[in-house]
């Protein structure tokens, strides 16, 4: 009886975000002041998020990073290859690598949206939906535009290294070494946990593993009906690309996904501990997530909570990051890489800063309007660009480099209340 309560609780709670969201000047400030409340042990339901910092430098920071220093191949989740060779999909290539100097373009999505009709219905959660994620029509296109302007993708994990220094280790910006005339790319998921109010409002419920042992998502229809399916979520969409596409991924790196633990991970719900299905969700769950990384998939710690660490006290993220690493680091595995919820961040000097480099985090994601990255002590600090409705509608000039969004939003599924003013 009480986590039925509970759960209608989370509801509402899920529900009010999006109302709040609409009521946001552009989606570029925090959805809720957690700063004002509480810290109980986990602030949920607020799982949204886009702060996003305008122009070329943060404050307290320097530098764009054109000078860019960059990495070798394949460490970090990978082995290395330093025999020169490209290593994608599992052929060897012999393609020259070269050193790339220039910017990392770190980009990011939300689950897709995969039932519109669910989506896009006219409730209060609608325009959230319309502001912070992308169709499967827009992802592909996308893709499409990334991959045929010479993008490739890289793990996460090749931008640094650990070398040792006075006796000490301590974390370096490596160089990144590519096939001569690519442009390195890294996406991320955020959120990749199919939260209640995602599975009702157009998301898929969970990925799984099909009769094969291959990477599907599971759903439930706007009719009712299970379906098992490969083209409605970005995994396997982007697994796909890349068997027909491969030199569009190095070393087989796909992409980084960033999950919190509140509502379970990837659709399982294994934060129910007393749950008597609770073996069963954890054990499906380490199966897809054993999958993914032999894919070429990497994970990323996106806070237990969903709490802003820029706001919330530290103690109160201390609490929150040693939750993570127990309910699901537990089963993804050590990760180096912390996206702050919010796309918020803390800078070197703050005791929150350094608490996540004592974690273990060693390269540190917010969200900006455009490449940007700076080594602070021992992390590599790195904004990622939003690519969703707001992104896509609200603001094509930004992103010219990568596509032209005029070209790519989907009109037929979109509300034409939401796209008024836009040349097709």
């Amino acid at each position: 009886m009480y986590r039925m309560e509970q759960k209608k609780v989370l509801h509402i709670i899920a529900s009010l975000v999006l109302v709040i969201m609409t009521l946001s000047i552009s989606g570029c400030v925090n959805i809720l002041d957690s700063s004002s409340q509480t810290t109980p042990d986990v602030v949920e339901g607020r799982d949204i998020e886009i702060d996003v910092i305008e122009g070329d430098k943060v404050d307290g920071e320097e530098d764009k990073v054109d000078e860019d220093k960059n990495d070798d191949e394949g460490k970090g989740e990978r082995e290395d290859n330093e025999d020169g060779d490209l290593d994608i999909g599992g052929d060897r290539q012999d393609i020259k690598l070269v050193p790339y100097s220039g910017p990392v373009q770190h980009i990011f999505f939300h689950p897709l949206i995969a039932y519109p009709e669910l989506t896009f219905d006219g409730d209060a959660q609608e325009k959230g939906f319309n502001d912070y994620f992308v169709t499967i029509d827009e992802f592909n296109k996308v893709i499409q535009s990334l991959y045929e302007k010479d993008f490739i993708l890289i793990d996460i994990n090749l931008l640094i290294e650990e070398v040792e220094e006075d006796g000490k280790k301590v974390v370096k910006r490596r160089e990144l070494m590519l096939p001569e005339g690519k442009k390195p790319l890294i996406i991320s998921i955020d959120d990749m946990n199919y939260y209640e109010y995602m599975r009702e409002n157009g998301m898929i419920y969970k990925l799984i593993l099909d009769d094969k042992g291959q990477i599907a998502t599971y759903s439930i229809t706007p009719e009712g009906e299970e379906r098992v399916a490969y083209d409605n979520e970005i995994i396997p969409l982007l697994d796909r690309f890349v068997e027909r596409h491969p030199d569009f991924s190095f070393n087989g790196a796909k992409g980084v996904i960033a999950l919190t633990g509140y509502e379970g991970v990837l659709g399982y719900r294994t934060n129910e501990i007393d749950s008597p299905n609770f073996e069963k969700e954890k054990e499906e769950a380490l199966l897809v997530i054993n999958k993914l990384k032999e894919m070429g998939w990497t994970f990323a710690s996106h806070g237990y909570g969903h709490r802003d660490a820029a706001r919330i006290s530290l103690e109160a993220l201390v609490k929150d990051t040693e939750r993570w690493k127990v309910e699901v680091g537990s089963l993804v595995g050590p990760t180096k890489t912390y996206i702050y919820p919010y796309g918020s961040r803390v800078l070197p000097g703050d005791p929150k800063f350094q608490s996540l480099v004592d974690a273990g985090f060693q390269i540190l994601c917010a969200v900006g309007s455009q490449a940007y990255e700076k080594m602070g002590p021992n992390a590599l600090m790195q904004d990622r660009r939003h690519i969703d409705g707001i992104g896509l509608i609200q603001q094509r000039e930004r992103f010219l480099d990568l596509f032209d969004s005029y070209k790519l939003i989907d009109y037929d599924k979109r509300p034409e209340k939401y796209l008024e003013g836009i040349k097709k």
